[in-house]
């Protein structure tokens, strides 16, 4: 395949068609490619012409494995989505959601205009939270070795002259400090839940990041996403932020609002 394909970002309803081409004009999206807008009787979709040297099936394939194009190709497609968030319901669809062309893309759409209506009309007024709960481990303290000295050593004190007394001591005040936090993060945790009721009419749960996609310090634990009415998100964000505040040892970060990412079930065969 060397001819150009269309790569689609997000459907939005036929009714917001003039706006959403208004909103895009002038923003680039993924390869710098500008943006339109291609459409069926009642959903739309934002479309752009990509390369098929980086992204046809075989050229993904490496692509993905390419952490700085991967970057630029994330950020692009999160500036077409958010750019539409900001002026009608959407509905975001995978990252690299390609089509051999816009006609395609249209006969993609017509297809499942029924699926993609009723997850607009579920998402209508509605916006996405991230809430993470992290455990932050006690600060680690110099513990005597048991070998470090015995009695008379410079390490030994009048009242406690057993360096190894001493050293399991600690050890186990260190033990029971890390479980101080671990029964902290996990109350953390029920709070947030509880907290969520009310407001969230749904909620996903994601795997906790670790490594270079932790952000900050401590282990995270919970990793939720929770879709919230537009017009509840200051109480949501208000409770979210105090869940943890007579909690020590445990942090609860609050992101948002975003466009509805965790609660977009792409249709069966609306792929490639």
């Amino acid at each position: 395949m060397s001819g150009p394909l269309s790569y689609v970002y997000a459907v939005v309803p036929g009714a917001a068609t003039a706006s959403a081409r208004t909103a895009l004009a002038g923003v680039r999206g993924v390869a710098g490619a500008p943006v339109t807008v291609v459409g069926a009787r009642t959903v739309s979709g934002a479309v752009s012409t990509v390369p098929a040297d980086e992204f046809s099936e075989t050229a993904l394939r490496s692509r993905l494995e390419d952490l700085d194009w991967l970057e630029a190709t994330a950020r692009a497609h999160h500036l077409v989505v958010d750019t539409l968030a900001a002026h009608t319901t959407v509905l975001p669809l995978r990252l690299a959601t390609v089509y051999r062309d816009d006609a395609r893309v249209e006969e993609m759409l017509s297809d499942r205009e029924q699926a993609f209506t009723a997850l607009l009309d579920r998402l209508e007024g509605h916006v996405e939270w991230g809430v993470k709960v992290y455990a932050e481990a006690a600060p680690a303290q110099a513990a005597p070795s048991p070998a470090s000295g015995g009695h008379g050593s410079p390490g030994a004190s009048a009242d406690e002259p057993d360096s190894g007394r001493a050293y399991l001591r600690r050890r186990r005040q260190q033990y029971q400090s890390r479980e101080d936090v671990w029964r902290a993060a996990e109350a953390a945790v029920r709070r947030t839940e509880e907290q969520a009721r009310g407001l969230a009419v749904d909620r996903a749960r994601h795997r906790p990041q670790q490594g270079d996609l932790a952000e900050g310090p401590g282990r995270n634990v919970a990793n939720d996403a929770y879709l919230v009415p537009r017009r509840l998100a200051d109480e949501f964000r208000e409770r979210m932020r105090h869940a943890a505040d007579d909690l020590p040892g445990v942090r609860v970060e609050v992101t948002g609002p975003w466009a509805p990412y965790s609660f977009t079930t792409l249709p069966e065969g609306a792929r490639r």
